[in-house]
């Protein structure tokens, strides 16, 4: 199978599909893994190490065009749109219930579209979803922390104590799997 993955074009999403290592894993099956040329760096991975891996390099529409499989990590923007087509498989996260106009589209493509987040194991959990929120989980404080803060229209709250002041008390009312890692 042709496998392609685009860098991500949305604002201020840097994460890519595919590491290095899972296109090595690809390439070892026997697929032909395709790699938008710069799509890794804002995730750390050069393109020299999907070349290592055995992934070939190449435009965007270049690995839109080539792929039967594409992979991405957010779902299609309005520029992307034009790019689906009836004999693709997109593997995505799509969030389609606040999006009718990229349902739409999707559904004009003809493509054959597998949201992440709907991916579901015999046992009904979400192998895919759960990495996601507990990343989200862990985050939740420490953003927390950065609301609080003057500069961001907070009340000044340090949640960590200080010599000058007491230690800030909190509640997290709905931490998802973050609440599990507690102690």
């Amino acid at each position: 199978m042709k496998i392609g993955v685009v860098k991500e074009i949305k604002p201020q999403e840097a994460r890519i599909a595919l590491t290095p290592a899972g296109a090595r894993e690809l390439v070892a099956r026997g697929h032909d893994v395709v790699v938008e040329a710069g799509a890794g760096e804002g995730s750390g991975f050069p393109d020299d190490a999907y070349v290592s891996a055995g992934a070939a390099l190449g435009a965007s529409d270049d690995v839109w065009a080539r792929s039967e499989l594409l992979l991405k990590v957010k779902e299609p923007l309005p520029a992307e749109y034009p790019k689906l087509r009836p004999d693709l498989v997109l593997f995505t996260y799509l969030h389609l219930a606040p999006a009718p106009e990229l349902t739409q589209a999707l559904i004009d493509s003809g493509a054959t579209c597998v949201a992440y987040e709907t991916v579901e194991t015999d046992d009904h959990r979400l192998p895919l979803l759960a990495p996601m929120s507990e990343v989200a989980g862990r985050l939740a404080p420490q953003m927390g922390a950065h609301a609080l803060e003057k500069a961001h229209g907070g009340r000044g709250v340090l949640l960590a104590a200080s010599p000058a002041s007491r230690r800030a008390r909190s509640r997290c009312w709905a931490a998802g799997s973050w609440a599990t890692t507690l102690r």
